[in-house]
């Protein structure tokens, strides 16, 4: 079975995302930012990075080694035009639901909303595979709406293609999962959104 990313436009992602009664990418930038000043990586793989929003906020002289991965291969050129400037970017085309991924580690690993869409089996052991001994795992959950579905609707009809591949992971049992994998939560949040929706965030530490 394809994977609904790869028929879905950038533009109509990053559209969806920002449009009126969603408002998600700004607070997934800002929770970006504060994953960054949280840990202060030398390095930083972020899963699923789409079109790099939120790397405005890294500071090269601090994090020097950016890794994007991506199952969409459109996305990623567009990552690499936008954030060229970026030293040592690396990015990957892999579907991290599938098989593992063999990379040199990093000290920051940033997945928002990815779980919810390749799961917690192959991807999550690729996340934690990819935390270097000592570093963190930072993770945005969506948290349920009692008034709207998992994908709102909006005028980007292609997004609606993702409602049967989005399951909503529950914080308390995602952090018991990564508590017995020896990841222990340092710092999180909750962001509010639109129509009762928000976002969790927790910061893990590689023990």
């Amino acid at each position: 079975m394809s994977n609904p990313w790869l028929n879905i436009p950038l533009a109509d992602y990053e559209g969806h995302m920002k449009s009126a009664g969603v408002e998600q990418l700004a607070a997934l930038s800002d929770l970006f930012a504060q994953a960054l000043a949280f840990c202060r990586p030398a390095s930083i793989a972020v899963l699923g990075i789409a079109g790099g929003n939120g790397l405005e906020h890294i500071d090269g002289r601090m994090t020097q080694r950016v890794v994007g991965l991506d199952v969409n291969p459109l996305y990623l050129g567009v990552v690499r035009e936008r954030y060229s400037k970026l030293s040592r970017l690396e990015l990957y085309c892999v579907d991290l639901a599938k098989g593992p991924v063999d990379l040199e580690p990093v000290e920051l690993v940033h997945a928002a909303l990815v779980f919810e869409h390749a799961g917690v089996g192959h991807c999550l052991e690729n996340a934690l595979s990819l935390v270097a001994p000592g570093g963190g795992l930072s993770t945005v959950l969506q948290l349920p709406s009692e008034v709207e579905q998992d994908v709102a609707p909006s005028q980007f009809s292609s997004m609606q293609h993702l409602r049967s591949h989005f399951t909503l992971i529950e914080p308390k049992g995602f952090r018991e999962t990564l508590e017995s994998r020896q990841f222990r939560l340092q710092h999180e949040t909750r962001r509010p959104l639109p129509a009762g929706k928000g976002f969790w965030m927790g910061v893990f530490r590689r023990e």
